[in-house]
């Protein structure tokens, strides 16, 4: 797997705790506790970032802020969703975002979840409550993620490569609400 370059699958969680006792036995460890996380996507007027399938996104997790660049120059067909991730900490989210207005950048969709990070030597699993929903996402190498996933019981037609700004748009158009943000509460 190049650098930068980002493998997961998602896929809807029944039972929290069940989930936490697998992924305990099966060798992963606890990284982060449940965390609130705000993240915020930006772009310019008439959304070219989002037209070509990428995004700017500066998340605030816990006390943590970080900027992300994604696109889908690289994406492969297949069951995994995989694509370029460049990330870095910012040490000041809103002077960051401040920055980004200035250069002509807009704030866009917002979303938030609380979530816990687990992890063995490969990869990651990731549990987020949003509002719309939980979640899990296992995120490592695509043989990985498939061994990973039928010891946690999920199976391969549960994996879910849509964003979580692609699952806000289906979960409204399901349920007929009008909120504009994937923010609690709903």
């Amino acid at each position: 797997m190049p650098a930068n370059q980002e493998v997961e699958v998602k896929f809807k969680i029944a039972d929290i705790g069940a989930l936490t006792a697998g992924l305990e036995a099966s060798g992963f460890h606890l990284v982060t506790g449940r965390t609130h996380e705000m993240n915020t996507l930006y772009d310019r007027p008439g959304q070219p970032l989002r037209r070509r399938g990428a995004l700017l996104r500066v998340r605030n997790y816990g006390s943590k802020w970080t900027v992300t660049f994604k696109d889908r120059s690289q994406v492969q067909p297949g069951r995994h969703k995989s694509r370029r991730e460049i990330e870095t900490r910012v040490d000041n989210g809103t002077a960051l975002a401040q920055i980004l207005e200035a250069l002509g950048f807009k704030p866009g969709f917002a979303y938030e979840k609380f979530r816990s990070e687990w992890a063995d030597a490969t990869g990651h699993v990731v549990i987020d409550e949003t509002p719309i929903g939980n979640f899990g996402e296992i995120e490592g190498p695509p043989q990985w993620i498939d061994a990973v996933a039928e010891k946690l019981g999920v199976a391969r037609k549960q994996y879910i490569t849509q964003s979580y700004a692609e699952l806000f748009l289906e979960w409204k158009k399901q349920t007929g609400n009008k909120v504009g943000q994937m923010l609690f509460p709903l």
